[in-house]
């Protein structure tokens, strides 16, 4: 996450796994945005809420649920209520058109960034491993909660992680190998940087472990959600749909790519003050889009 290398095409990636990382100072946590929601580890096989908001521990209040974006269940008397309330407002409506990328960016709504990423391991270093492998199902399983959540259920609950892209970043970055440690430090499905991870538990409020094969799921897609605002509002006027459709030929023409091109080189590197949008690593864009239609780990 956040490094600046080069991945193989496709075809190499279910055989040969690409391993990096992206670093990230930590920084205090501003209030303004609610934390995503833990799932629980005693509980196996939970079914995630509608809105992709999983309750944290055993059973909180239906009020700190709601404030952290969760749907509350419905009660006995709103059970026996065919109709909904008067006051019930409607979804907002989707555009159906594009958003093309604004050519002088808006100041960005986040103060508190991640730092430049770190320098390239060693050519020929070999990635270690520790603890035991998550099986396919049960990393399956961990992405598909991550991308199910709404990581900013106040400023910007309209944010999705589409599982596609989740999955297909993991695939690219570890070949779903929950236990792998690259050499320039990244770590599990994600290849989360620690100091990514300390970064993002401050930014959200979360104490998630770097090393669980789960948190591992939702720190990538913890950062994947923060990217997209990130830069959504700089060049997209909030519009943070990440459609493989709204893109054209151009790599810098949607948010999608670029919160793809970001996630491997940082932040910094494809959304500038007062600079048009980039896109440094068109190789591992490329990647990273095929595997979205095409990469074996669908089929798990």
């Amino acid at each position: 996450m956040g490094r600046r290398v080069t991945r193989w095409g496709v075809a190499v990636v279910a055989a040969t796994l690409l391993l990096t990382g992206g670093g990230c100072a930590t920084v205090d946590t501003p209030a303004e945005v609610p934390a995503p929601v833990a799932l629980p580890e005693q509980v196996s096989g939970e079914s995630t809420e509608p809105d992709g908001a999983v309750p944290e521990e055993a059973s909180p209040t239906p009020s700190a649920v709601e404030a952290m974006g969760a749907a509350p269940k419905p009660s006995a008397s709103a059970s026996r209520s065919p109709s909904p309330s008067p006051t019930t407002r409607s979804p907002k409506p989707k555009r159906a058109k594009a958003t093309a990328p604004r050519a002088v960016p808006k100041p960005p709504t986040e103060t508190k960034v991640p730092p430049a990423p770190p320098k390239p391991a060693p050519t020929g270093c070999e990635p270690s491993y520790e603890g035991d492998q998550a099986s396919r199902a049960q990393a399956k399983a961990a992405l598909t909660e991550a991308a199910g959540r709404t990581y900013w259920p106040t400023s910007a609950p309209d944010i999705r992680i589409p599982s596609d892209l989740i999955m297909a970043t993991a695939w690219q970055e570890s070949g779903w190998q929950s236990n792998i440690v690259a050499c320039d430090g990244g770590i599990g499905l994600m290849q989360v940087m620690p100091d990514t991870a300390t970064w993002m538990n401050q930014r959200f409020g979360q104490s998630y472990d770097v090393r669980d094969y789960r948190d591992n799921a939702y720190l990538g897609g913890t950062y994947l959600a923060w990217l997209t605002k990130y830069i959504g509002d700089m060049y997209f006027d909030a519009d943070y749909r990440l459609d493989a459709d709204l893109c054209t030929s151009e790599l810098n023409s949607c948010l999608l790519n670029a919160v793809i091109a970001a996630y491997n080189y940082g932040h910094g590197a494809v959304a500038r003050e007062g600079q048009p949008l980039t896109i440094p690593n068109p190789s591992y864009v490329r990647n990273v889009r095929a595997l979205l239609t095409e990469c074996v780990c669908l089929g798990f």
